[in-house]
């Protein structure tokens, strides 16, 4: 059964879905110089506003943007919610271990919280499922919507993941990893610092073909093949082998049924750490030869955590709709140059995209989509022109 994504809500430091878009393509970067706590040092961070976000807060005008472009409303009462974040409200409770007062009780604030809120926006008795996984939750979430059209548990899902990860601990905590940036982030770069954390989140209607024929859906795109692998090898570093992303990707083209060359633009996690670029430029190579244009977007958005892979299947859209490559912000010099790296937006044809994900303890998670092309007339012969786009949909010139 195919299953096609009908709407889009997105919020990131540089600003809505629309604005997003606009200035992810024009190259611009949401992030900048920050102290949000005074007992912590002024930090490179993609922050929303002027202060950090939390996720109660974050979720419910996501949840209207999404239903908003799909041309929908609640009540829904068949729809699915599989909503993730990696960090939940650990701001919220950390408030409360600094013995802060919160507007809601505690149980308010638990893991789930994501998913239940926006299963009370729907208004959906339907399956509603909470997935945490690292980095790749964005990915995961998506991925299990799409099992669940497929299976036929429901026809139509909200699925993906939002995160405020801007907290005294995280910060702390990367910091002591030695995995934050100084200045700011640079994928695959040869100056590249660390990572750079940012808010955020990207939701999505997932509809069967069927369901969203039958409503005259305006469709972004189609998923075609997913796939979700483990190194358990270690808590926090990936397997130096590859073995585990290589898999993951092999398994989205197994399922998509096609082969390497096929896929026309990859979103790479891009994290700008030292060892993750290093790792997954390797992969990348190995598997794609005929070196098809890779970009990272976390030097524009941040890197949102478990959100960070939504926010890539939403600009694997974008350059579905477009036929725009978007570019790598934050590469001066690329440490990696076997990489066919986008430097700057530009118009090509895009038909397949690979969008990728890497979490601690070893997550590797896959998605492909494929530019979805309408139902010709019947006195229409389909070909490959079928789509009409416009001719220069961002303003690039």
């Amino acid at each position: 059964m195919g299953v096609v994504i009908t709407g889009i809500g997105l919020r990131s430091a540089l600003g809505d879905a629309h604005q997003t878009q606009q200035h992810l393509f024009q190259g611009r970067s949401g992030v900048q110089l920050y102290q949000p706590f005074p007992e912590l040092p002024p930090l490179p961070l993609a922050l929303i506003g002027a202060h950090p976000q939390t996720l109660p807060a974050l979720v419910p005008p996501l949840v209207q943007a999404t239903l908003t472009d799909a041309s929908l409303a609640p009540p829904l009462p068949n729809w699915g919610v599989v909503v993730g974040s990696s960090r939940g409200c650990q701001g919220n409770w950390e408030q409360m271990g600094r013995g802060e007062q919160l507007l809601n009780p505690w149980f308010s604030h638990l893991p789930a919280t994501a998913a239940t809120l926006t299963a009370q926006i729907l208004q959906t008795p339907g399956p509603v499922s909470a997935p945490m996984a690292a980095c790749g939750t964005g990915l995961w979430a998506i991925a299990q919507g799409y099992h669940w059209i497929q299976q036929g548990q429901c026809p139509q899902v909200i699925a993906g993941a939002v995160e405020a990860p801007i907290t005294p601990l995280t910060l702390a905590g990367f910091a002591r990893m030695g995995a934050l940036a100084k200045t700011g982030c640079y994928p695959f770069d040869r100056q590249r610092e660390g990572l750079v954390l940012g808010e955020g989140g990207a939701l999505f209607c997932l509809e069967s073909h069927r369901a969203a024929q039958a409503r005259n859906a305006l469709i972004y795109g189609e998923i075609l093949g997913v796939g979700l692998t483990c190194d358990a090898y270690h808590v926090s570093a990936p397997d130096p082998s590859g073995q585990g992303a290589r898999a993951a990707i092999l398994q989205s083209l197994e399922r998509a049924h096609l082969n390497p060359r096929d896929i026309d633009y990859i979103h790479a996690h891009g994290t700008g750490t030292q060892r993750n670029d290093h790792q997954e430029a390797q992969v990348l190579t190995d598997l794609f030869p005929h070196r098809p244009p890779v970009s990272s977007t976390k030097g524009g958005t941040g890197h949102t955590l478990g959100a960070s892979g939504a926010l890539g299947i939403a600009v694997c859209l974008w350059a579905l709709r477009s036929q725009t490559l978007p570019p790598s912000i934050g590469l001066q010099l690329l440490a990696f140059p076997e990489l066919n790296m986008v430097r700057r937006a530009k118009r090509a044809r895009i038909h397949h995209t690979l969008c990728l994900s890497f979490g601690f303890g070893g997550q590797n998670l896959a998605i492909i989509l494929r530019l979805h092309r309408p139902d010709p007339p019947q006195d229409q012969p389909l070909t490959s022109d079928t789509v009409s786009l416009s001719s220069d949909p961002l303003g690039l010139g």
